[in-house]
């Protein structure tokens, strides 16, 4: 199930085993039959972590989504809650235990990833914290969602830093990094830009010294850890991705390693038959490099997908062909043993090339076009200064409010920040178009700095975006020989930080850090004698990247780039508090008063 979790340079897998033991310690507390009752935002990580199987082996009979009301009927010992540690839950946990009228059944918390004493609190005050006989914590902070990829999945970690400034996310971070150094050994240098990365750091090398003398004696897999906050780069997710995985998510969103598609594309009509009855449910495939072709096509930008299907479309065909030349037995028993395989490739392409049309019929658009136009104009310093025509044409025609918040805040990143009448006039805009209730999401923008009135006449953009060399002409698409091809001409700010990183180091751009927000700092922790690496030539260094406040797609991708180059010298694992893009990540900032209001 797993095998695409021990495929990277570090085996991810031990992970989720680690992960897989606790829950199956925690069911076998709970002696008897089950029913589980899942906060329904819990069941998709669970799910990369265990398969209902597990949870049947170890006597869960039925399962049931978080409701208010009535529990459904279940015939079952045990009852255990899965839920966040969040008030409003702890509201519908009460409703639940106290209409059910059988008092043979044992009731359990666990709480993901910490249990809370204002949770616990909240049950005493509606009168049932007695009735449970476990209120545990099942500490899932990193999910491993791919080889080389891990997700804590804290859907408001960016909102809860940067707006609330509630840093329980970062000190899960933290948590989750001390729980990596216990399975894969201490990392001895610690690198990190921004607020928040400062704040991991210390909480980490704190209880370093706290667990002193209690860690395990691992030889290290990570030499490197680099922590960086989101608001250092605020632009990179607003774009729009043009890798093959950042635009499904940006066309259709993934979630938890899956895509849900439009049926249509994928209906397998039979000769003669007309298309009377076309599947209604969505198509839900999933996503990661368990299959070959995906893992050869997501991190390449849009443009090549095209040429590598229909490559791989004749491979398989000329497989297929083969069987005309299989005249003994042998040849023919070879073939068939390959047959199974065959098949899956055959079904991949004909996915992967529906999946390609559907997204080809909106990036060849007018509108995406000319969306994508304007991104590059802002990126490249162009006209930022002054109303943009094509956003107030937007805003007139009611275009979706995210598009329209995230070329603003596009606009208001490359500018160091609005002219305080450009401003004005695209707040009094959105609030007439779209309604007052939005001023709050207006507020949190300006509050987490992704839109702001211009303070200072200096705009450092220009500077940053020469010095690190953010946009490329020409960048190729095809075969690319530069990170700039995921955003086909922009580099991430964050990646090419990263990359500098590993050569030639970050004193090198001094002056470029200090106009980044947040303090930039270097820490090593010592290891144990005998543990340290002793490096085979042309053996390549392993760093982590940790991007608190969420990372995209198109980000991951450039750093797999930089994995692959020859010269390099350099792999890197990816760790986020969420898999991110433009729209759920403004999504994330915005109030909705009218369901908040009672």
């Amino acid at each position: 199930m797993a095998a695409h979790l021990t495929n990277g340079r570090v085996n991810l897998n031990i992970l989720r085993e680690a992960a897989r033991k606790e829950l199956r310690e925690f069911l076998d507390k709970c002696a008897g039959t089950k029913a589980i009752v899942w906060d329904e935002y819990l069941t998709g990580p669970f799910g990369l972590i265990a398969q209902y199987s597990l949870l049947k082996e170890h006597e869960v009979e039925k399962m049931f989504t978080l409701k208010g009301g009535r529990l459904p009927p279940a015939d079952v010992k045990n009852i255990i809650f899965f839920v966040r540690p969040r008030l409003e839950l702890m509201d519908i946990i009460a409703e639940n235990v106290f209409s059910d009228k059988t008092n043979s059944r044992d009731f359990h918390i666990l709480f993901v990833p910490r249990r809370s004493m204002l949770c616990e609190q909240r049950l005493k005050e509606q009168g049932v914290q007695g009735s449970f006989t476990n209120i545990d914590e099942y500490i899932l902070d990193l999910i491993p969602y791919d080889g080389d990829l891990l997700s804590m999945e804290s859907e408001s970690a960016f909102r809860e830093c940067y707006l609330e400034n509630d840093q329980t996310s970062l000190y899960h971070t933290a948590k989750g990094l001390m729980t990596l150094q216990a399975l894969y050994g201490t990392i001895p240098q610690i690198y990190g830009k921004g607020e928040c990365a400062r704040h991991v750091a210390n909480m980490m090398l704190r209880m370093k010294r706290e667990f002193a003398g209690s860690q395990n004696q691992i030889l290290p897999v990570f030499d490197t850890l680099l922590l960086l906050d989101r608001n250092v780069d605020l632009l990179t997710p607003l774009a729009t991705q043009l890798t093959y995985e950042g635009l499904i998510d940006e066309i259709y969103g993934i979630t938890n390693g899956y895509v849900k598609l439009p049926p249509e594309k994928f209906a397998q009509k039979k000769q003669g038959e007309g298309s009377k009855d076309l599947p209604t449910e969505p198509k839900k495939l999933q996503l990661n490099s368990a299959e070959e072709l995906y893992a050869e096509i997501r991190d390449k930008n849009f443009n090549a997908v095209g040429a590598a299907l229909s490559k791989k479309a004749k491979i398989i065909s000329a497989a297929f062909e083969e069987r005309h030349n299989a005249k003994t037995v042998g040849e023919i028993k070879q073939f068939v043993s390959q047959l199974p395989h065959m098949q899956a490739a055959r079904s991949s392409l004909a996915n992967h090339t529906s999946i390609a049309e559907l997204i080809k019929d909106i990036t060849t658009s007018e509108a995406f076009f000319d969306n994508l136009t304007v991104e590059q104009e802002f990126m490249t310093g162009v006209d930022t200064d002054k109303v943009n025509t094509y956003i107030e044409d937007c805003i007139a025609q009611k275009a979706p409010l995210i598009k329209v918040l995230r070329l603003v805040c596009m606009q208001s990143v490359c500018s160091n920040g609005l002219k305080q009448k450009v401003l004005d006039f695209y707040k009094r805009e959105i609030l007439q178009t779209y309604g007052y209730e939005h001023m709050l999401t207006l507020n949190n923008l300006e509050k987490t700095g992704l839109l702001k009135p211009q303070t200072s006449s200096r705009n450092n953009y220009p500077t940053i975006r020469k010095t690190l060399k953010l946009w490329m002409e020409d960048a190729n698409e095809q075969t690319p020989n530069d990170i700039s091809y995921v955003y086909s001409g922009y580099a991430p700010l964050s990646i090419r930080l990263t990359q500098v990183l590993a050569r030639p180091g970050w004193r090198s751009i001094e002056e470029v850090l200090k106009m980044l927000p947040g303090p930039h700092f270097e820490e090593r922790q010592q290891l144990p004698a005998g543990l340290h690496k002793k490096r085979q030539q042309g053996e390549n260094r392993t760093t982590l990247v940790f991007f608190l406040g969420g990372v995209t797609y198109a980000e991951i991708a450039a750093l797999r780039f930089l994995s692959q180059m020859e010269d390099s010298g350099m792999e890197y694992i990816i760790a986020t508090t969420k898999l991110i893009n433009g729209s759920s990540w403004v999504k994330s900032l915005m109030d909705h008063p009218e369901t908040q209001c009672p």
